[in-house]
């Protein structure tokens, strides 16, 4: 879109979801605006006209990726929202600058050649993502979440990223406020989440929302529901396994709800069909496998909506994840252990055969047994050689622990979680993890996963929880009003429970995922098995063979549950084929 003066060209991906107020704002201002239209890409080109855009950026409430062109100054800006819902990746070519959202498009280029940057496949490895600020290909690189940078001189001056929104900033002077009201807590977070859901639902098309039966997406679709003058549609998938079937909780919370609610029981077959679409969806290596329930619940709510809301970050924003006690317990018991028996312990723990403990667990009172013990022990034994807390907890979210043992080339890169001035020292041990997530885990896996599932079929997903007002809240809220008596979400389970009866919901947290461990060994066994043939791992020459050979087979055979790590390559193998399949097509061409 160009503005009337013909001086700015704007290219926009997103939502602006405050523009109507943005407007007023702008006409209160004695602007002279002549409105052709009502969308927020009209607004948001007007806004960048008048304030500029470090001015306009603090003023949005949205998800987002732009390009703004100044002719008169011959300067291109590129920005991105603040929690990093919408992606946007720049970069060289052969001395031309260009910026794209989706990776696959750079493929058209005729200068491209797609060289694989060891080092973000060795962090791909460690994280099951490629963090920002790097892309699975040299030259090329992803704008982190909240950050915009200049472009002049015809590509060749580009700043560094500069940062409008400061979340270290954020959480520092949230968690050091004393002027939280802690018994208006409950009211001011209904408040806030309901008018970010509000918000949200502003459609010309038809809306409804994902529903698992947790917290965070029930809390939508309460407040979804409350607010609407007919029956929200909302959309489940369900497992024959039931370890991993979510959906008879999210039909009881539906029905209670009164949504017009849809579910779709799928089976291992029909999700592991999903799984040739996988590289062209996600653009670079991507192996969280809940990627696969992800896209199955964007294809079923599609035939149905145009826009879908979903409850994601809930867990970063009120301390949900259990693996945030996890840490702080397992330091706790690791530090009554002098580090030299500490080692011993680790030395033995690694070397139990698997099933000799599983036999041995199955044996004792269940009050005492510990699930999965034998995939544990590895973990646990690489704990066992941490000497900080932010070491044991970069080991509890890393898969391959020291990746450069596999990447033929690769060199890890420092990144946030072990940049010794990324978090600030003054933060403790809790909020520490949570912020950690907030600007890795949850931009870089959870909004990626979200953001490219529903974007393949043409679906729009908005995440009420993170608008930034919300991020805010949760910064000043102590602790003890996310934590208490044990569970996490104090405070968004109240809310929850102003709607919906606490029996219905108290259950125990589930992963949205699927059995891969058992797949691996099933139905997907010969195709891993190709993908990870030694002589073809030679001759591609990314990865050391011996190690994930030596996996493969201790999966195989059940001495270790390896699955994580082994879809970590698998997931890089098919990208990389298709990946390969497609530029040979181009070159021909």
């Amino acid at each position: 879109m160009a503005s009337p003066c013909g001086r700015y060209q704007l290219v926009y991906n997103g939502e602006i979801y405050n523009h109507l107020e943005l407007r007023a704002e702008l006409e209160a201002e004695g602007g002279a605006f002549e409105w052709q239209g009502h969308s927020d890409t009209e607004t948001l080109l007007a806004s960048l006209r008048h304030w500029g855009i470090e001015r306009t950026l603090t003023r949005l409430n949205g998800m987002f990726s732009f390009a703004l062109w100044d002719s008169a100054d011959r300067t291109l800006f590129l920005a991105r929202d603040r929690m990093g819902e919408k992606p946007l990746y720049y970069g060289h070519i052969d001395g031309t600058f260009l910026f794209l959202s989706e990776l696959k498009a750079i493929e058209s280029h005729p200068e491209w050649r797609g060289e694989i940057d060891r080092d973000a496949l060795s962090l791909f490895l460690r994280h099951n993502y490629v963090p920002a600020p790097w892309s699975i290909y040299k030259g090329i690189k992803k704008l982190p979440p909240a950050h915009f940078v200049a472009i002049r001189e015809q590509g060749k001056d580009i700043s560094e990223p500069y940062c409008y929104w400061d979340l270290v900033q954020v959480a520092q002077e949230g968690s050091a406020s004393t002027a939280f009201a802690t018994g208006d807590a409950v009211d001011e977070l209904e408040e806030l989440l309901g008018d970010a859901v509000r918000r949200r639902m502003a459609a010309d098309v038809p809306l409804g929302a994902f529903l698992s039966g947790g917290y965070d997406s029930t809390a939508v679709v309460a407040l979804m529901q409350s607010q609407a003058t007919r029956r929200i549609k909302t959309f489940s998938i369900g497992f024959p396994e039931s370890a991993f079937d979510e959906a008879p909780h999210a039909k009881a919370v539906a029905d209670h709800l009164g949504t017009d609610h849809t579910e779709l029981y799928v089976s291992s077959k029909e999700a592991m069909s999903v799984i040739p679409q996988l590289p062209a969806i996600y653009d670079e290596p991507f192996s969280d496998s809940s990627q696969i329930p992800t896209y199955l619940v964007s294809q079923l709510a599609r035939q149905q909506v145009t826009v879908a809301l979903s409850g994601d970050g809930g867990d970063e924003l009120f301390y949900g994840y259990s693996r945030y006690q996890t840490a702080q317990k397992l330091w706790k018991a690791l530090n009554l252990a002098p580090a030299r028996t500490r080692r011993v312990i680790a030395v033995c723990a690694a070397n139990l055969p698997g099933p000799t403990i599983d036999r041995f667990m199955a044996h004792l009172p269940e009050k005492v047994r510990i699930p999965r013990l034998s995939s544990r022990l590895p973990l646990l034994s690489e704990l066992m050689m941490t000497p900080s807390f932010d070491g044991l907890y970069q080991h509890l979210m890393s898969h391959w622990k020291a990746p450069e043992e596999v990447v033929l080339g690769g060199r890890e890169p420092r990144t946030t979680f072990n940049d010794d001035g990324g978090i600030p020292a003054d933060l403790g041990a809790a909020e520490r993890m949570m912020l950690l997530d907030m600007m890795t885990y949850l931009p870089d896996d959870i909004l990626t996963k979200v953001d490219r599932a529903s974007m393949s079929v043409s679906l729009e997903a908005r995440v009420p929880l993170l608008d930034h007002r919300l991020v805010e809240f949760s910064w000043r809220v102590p602790l003890n009003q996310k934590f208490r008596n044990g569970v996490g979400k104090w405070l968004l389970r109240e809310v929850v429970h102003q709607y919906v009866p606490k029996k219905l919901m108290e259950r125990p947290k589930m992963g949205f995922g699927v059995p891969i461990d058992a797949w691996l060994k099933g139905e997907m066994r010969d195709w891993a098995e190709g993908l990870l043939d030694e002589q073809r791992l030679k001759e591609e020459g990314f990865f050391n063979p011996k190690p994930i050979r030596k996996m493969w087979q201790e999966h195989l055979t059940g001495t270790h549950h390896w699955h994580y790590y082994l879809w970590d390559v698998l997931m890089f193998q098919a990208w990389h084929t298709s990946r390969s399949a497609v530029n040979s097509d181009l070159y021909v061409n």
